[in-house]
């Protein structure tokens, strides 16, 4: 069998679902924790520089920004693996489902997928069975999960309600920085404002961001419209916009799994196969 016809007939098998919910799960999951951790970074310099002289004013802050840093580190590793884990999964049940409806016949690259999921038969020679009794353990675990979709569904419906809330953390910032803008915006543009240009002011207390004693907690007039043209401002709102972008991308992949996921368990339920295949 040539490469070409190897690799097209594995291609039968492949999960596509799976596989654009993957890379929009690792798109969207790069670009928030990457964008979010930057832009807490910028966020923290801000306050900083232009909001409060006072440490014990945004201690709290800052203590709060490096927990999120943290969370997004977690959460980078987190959905790195189970993205993984979902891809293996989307393999494993769809070349099952395939296989009921006479799509899909087992290839050489077909009986490697399942021999590294089943644990596959045992090497020959003097390590070979040492060798094949050590991957029996990883293989014989990952394959119990593999073959049961249902709790892959269940613990992804329950993801996408935890990311919902992440989701919606995510469009706070958002909220705030274009409001922020909004102001710059209406200070630029004095004709378009009935209120006096001194009147006009970002308020961090109002936010919650800094405490209500914090002083000067506030910025207005000409001294804010020159924070809105700097590049630390313009910077931070706009990664706080690509992490709420990819807060989107990943909630999508999510539902996408579960779509995928839902679909190859009631096929493989309906058909009389029951969860283990």
């Amino acid at each position: 069998m040539g490469l070409l016809e190897c690799c097209a007939r594995c291609l039968i098998g492949a999960p596509f679902a799976s596989l654009v919910a993957t890379g929009l799960c690792f798109f969207g999951v790069a670009l928030f924790c990457g964008c979010g951790h930057e832009a807490l970074t910028g966020t923290e310099q801000l306050i900083e520089t232009y909001f409060s002289k006072n440490y014990q004013d945004y201690e709290f802050l800052i203590d709060v920004i490096h927990g999120f840093q943290y969370f997004i580190y977690g959460t980078a590793a987190f959905f790195f693996l189970y993205g993984a884990l979902l891809l293996a999964e989307g393999f494993y049940t769809t070349g099952a489902v395939r296989q009921i409806f006479g799509d899909y016949r087992t290839t050489i690259c077909g009986k490697g997928l399942s021999a590294t999921v089943t644990g596959g038969p045992k090497g020959r020679g003097a390590r070979g069975p040492q060798r094949a009794h050590s991957w029996q353990r990883v293989c014989h675990c990952l394959g119990k999960w593999l073959g049961h979709p249902d709790k892959f569904v269940g613990i992804t419906y329950v993801l996408t309600i935890i990311w919902l809330l992440v989701f919606a953390c995510s469009a706070v910032p958002v909220y705030i920085y274009f409001n922020t803008w909004t102001t710059c915006q209406s200070i630029g543009n004095p004709t378009k404002t009935s209120a006096s240009i001194g009147t006009l002011c970002a308020d961090a207390r109002m936010y919650g961001v800094l405490p209500w004693n914090a002083f000067p907690g506030k910025v207005c007039g000409s001294n804010l419209l020159s924070i809105c043209k700097t590049s630390e401002f313009q910077m931070t709102f706009h990664l706080f916009i690509a992490a709420f972008v990819g807060a989107a991308a990943t909630l999508v992949s999510l539902v996408t799994f579960i779509i995928a996921a839902t679909y190859n368990f009631a096929v493989l339920r309906l058909m009389g196969r029951g969860t283990k295949f």
